[in-house]
């Protein structure tokens, strides 16, 4: 464990350092695009945030190589090196993207070269644990086409999601937190070595996301661009192929016992099949969603849009920063609750908690305009808009609020409070506060649309 939390550290550190020096090369370089109507900032900022964010992956990579227990991966595996193979030319994709703007089947053709290149290395789908059934091997073929749509589907899902800021950086890392824990337990509990890369690549994938967020929340002072949203997508389904594909079931041992024991235990066999799909779970529904839609009117499932999960956070009321955390919440329920599930499928309290917090997160979703008020005692420690007001300063605001002058059309769907920025070519006042203190489209750098 102490390897993958160096592993883990250096590569937040390198991610965290090189993000400063990699903005002020993208404002050099012109990486800094027009704001266009879809868009939800407010003023040009740099992209290329997945510069730093390989070379964060590039030094995980090589220090994990130097290590005396986690030299064993690279020594048994091709897996590191057919992972950094495909990085390397999904990167260099992204960069070109952010700056000149390819063409979208361009970067799916990119997308479905780099998925190869990690399957020509080894790193691709052997078996597959179906419930029922038991362990179906795949044919060279089935494994490759089955790798190759694993791959394009999460790098699309992460990079759909990629529209608010820290939003993609966050959800990944929960996902890749929740990722590593799972992958931990098979290769320590079972003592299955071929768990290992899994569980190296999650511990440098929440690095990657660690040491980038502090540059990128609300307000984003750089995106990630392309070049980071495909990264850590393409990593995030590396990940998910080595645990599903590569780890035999039989080696686990579970089939003891009753069988109505047996089907408990077989648990963890079967998890691998819904993981990859619950830490995508938030942006593969997105991603479908927005296919249906763009198709259903008769677009391109590539057209951009302003019709996001993150979107309509925005425009029932919840401020930035809140809908960032709402998507947080619903990432963590998701991930995490599969993997409670895999270590005890048996206890109910399990599903009975998941059944509580998705009240509490549905409750969250419905009351954009509630605001918590913090104690006394506790005022200097969280942000003026949750302090209390004295009486005078109540009144005062009040009496403010009922002598400006808006005009009519200015306040949208949602009432006062609520600018009418929802729609694309509605004018923004600046200053409005909207819900919780704070405009739906928020300050400076607030981040862009993904398409």
């Amino acid at each position: 464990m102490r390897e993958y939390l160096l592993t883990l550290c250096i590569t937040a550190a390198v991610t965290y350092l090189l993000t400063g020096p990699v903005r002020k090369f993208a404002i050099v370089a012109g990486a800094m695009p027009e704001i266009r109507a879809r868009d939800v900032h407010r003023e040009p900022t740099p992209r290329l945030g997945g510069i730093a964010m390989f070379f964060g992956l590039c030094a995980g990579l090589l220090v994990a190589d130097h290590l005396t227990n986690l030299n064993e991966v690279f020594e048994k595996s091709n897996e590191p090196r057919a992972l950094l193979s495909g990085a390397a030319l999904i990167w260099l994709i992204g960069v070109l993207d952010d700056k000149f703007e390819i063409d979208a089947l361009i970067k799916l053709g990119g997308q479905m070269i780099a998925a190869g290149v990690m399957v020509m290395q080894g790193l691709t789908i052997l078996w597959l644990p179906v419930p029922l059934v038991g362990t179906v091997a795949l044919t060279q073929w089935q494994g490759t086409l089955l790798t190759v749509a694993l791959v394009v589907i999460t790098i699309n899902a992460v990079n759909f999601v990629d529209g608010l800021d820290g939003l993609a950086a966050g959800m990944v890392c929960i996902a890749s937190a929740a990722f590593f824990m799972y992958a931990y337990r098979i290769w320590y509990s079972y003592g299955i070595e071929a768990a290992a890369p899994a569980t190296l690549f999650a511990a440098i994938l929440m690095g990657m996301c660690l040491g980038f967020l502090p540059h990128n929340m609300h307000p984003a002072r750089i995106f990630m661009g392309d070049s980071g949203s495909m990264l850590i997508g393409l990593v995030l389904a590396a990940g998910a192929i080595s645990v599903t594909g590569q780890v035999d079931p039989d080696i686990m041992r579970l089939f003891s016992g009753s069988e109505r024991n047996a089907v408990h235990q077989m648990v963890p066999v079967y998890i691998p099949l819904l993981m990859p799909l619950t830490i995508i779970a938030i942006p593969a529904a997105d991603l479908i969603l927005a296919i249906v839609r763009r198709t259903w009117r008769g677009q391109s499932p590539f057209a951009a849009d302003r019709g996001h999960l993150h979107h309509r956070l925005l425009e029932i009321g919840h401020s930035h920063s809140r809908a960032v955390l709402i998507m947080y919440f619903w990432s963590a329920l998701i991930a995490f609750g599969a993997l409670t599930y895999s270590v005890n499928a048996a206890s109910m309290w399990i599903v009975l908690g998941v059944v509580i917090l998705s009240a509490i997160g549905l409750a969250l979703l419905l009351l954009p305009r509630f605001r918590p008020r913090t104690p006394r005692w506790a005022e200097a420690f969280v942000p003026p808009r949750y302090r209390r007001r004295s009486g005078l300063a109540a009144e005062a605001q009040a009496a403010e609020a009922q002598d400006s002058e808006v005009p009519a059309g200015q306040y949208g769907p949602t009432g006062p409070g609520q600018p009418a920025a929802v729609d694309a070519q509605s004018p923004v006042t600046v200053g409005v506060s909207g819900a919780n203190g704070a405009t739906a489209i928020g300050g400076r750098g607030s981040s862009k649309v993904r398409i």
